[in-house]
């Protein structure tokens, strides 16, 4: 990091205190990462959010006054916020998982990740990445694609609308719809995205600098109306690219 970088400023949000003083000890050692606040409750992350301006916020699920799929929904519909946030899991309830996509969730993380896979999480949830870990990705993204292939249309549109029942998952959506935007090159950029490929891998696997897989990633978005990665990963999989 050089001297005119600004670090990367990080809000942990967990019930447990040990965890979140476990967390910050990882992070706090790296010179371009900082931990700028704590919250013990749904509630506290938010208005820490909207105080704060965080760029990343790892968010657990279960806590007393407000849940995090809750605080998430609510900190993404801040337009003043902006940051990227992970779900903290422990893999009890993945049925949270989905709902945490629809409330702007930017990633994944297992609360017993190690130091680097905290700190990688962090560094690209900031670079605009997303976080897949692959742990928690095969598991929800494989039920995702199960039980898209089996919803019918009148319930998944129900459920998609505001309060959506937990087991729910989205409806499938015809590929034509979202692909025909895309070129060539950007539709296969999207199917290694599917795959949980970062930006060097796509890079190499198609033969393109990083740089220009950043271009399409960034116009796959736009194309798609995905928020970030995870989003147009999910659709992906609903399209059964993968």
């Amino acid at each position: 990091m050089s001297q005119t970088d600004a670090p990367i400023r990080v809000l942990l949000v967990d019930d447990h205190a040990m965890l979140r003083a476990g967390f910050r000890t990882i992070l706090d050692t790296q010179p371009d990462i900082t931990v700028v606040g704590e919250a013990a409750t749904g509630a506290e992350a938010v208005a820490q959010a909207s105080a704060l301006r965080p760029d990343v916020i790892t968010m657990d699920v279960q806590m007393p006054d407000m849940d995090g799929i809750e605080a998430t929904r609510r900190i993404v519909a801040d337009a003043g916020v902006g940051a990227a946030i992970a779900i903290v899991t422990t893999f009890d309830r993945d049925d949270y998982l989905y709902q945490a996509l629809d409330a702007g969730a930017s990633g994944f993380l297992l609360k017993n990740a190690g130091a680097e896979d905290l700190i990688a999480a962090v560094r690209a949830l900031a670079a605009g990445d997303g976080m897949l870990a692959p742990e928690v990705t095969r598991r929800v993204l494989a039920r995702f694609t199960t039980a898209s292939s089996r919803a019918s249309g009148p319930a998944s549109a129900s459920a998609s609308a505001g309060e959506s029942t937990p087991t729910a998952a989205p409806s499938p959506v015809a590929p034509t719809v979202l692909l025909d935007p895309l070129t060539e090159r950007e539709a296969e950029v999207l199917v290694l995205l599917a795959d949980a490929r970062s930006n060097a891998e796509i890079a190499g696997a198609l033969f393109i600098g990083e740089a220009t897989v950043k271009t399409h990633v960034s116009r796959i978005l736009q194309k798609l109306g995905a928020r970030d990665r995870v989003q147009a990963v999910v659709l992906a999989h609903r399209m059964g690219l993968t």
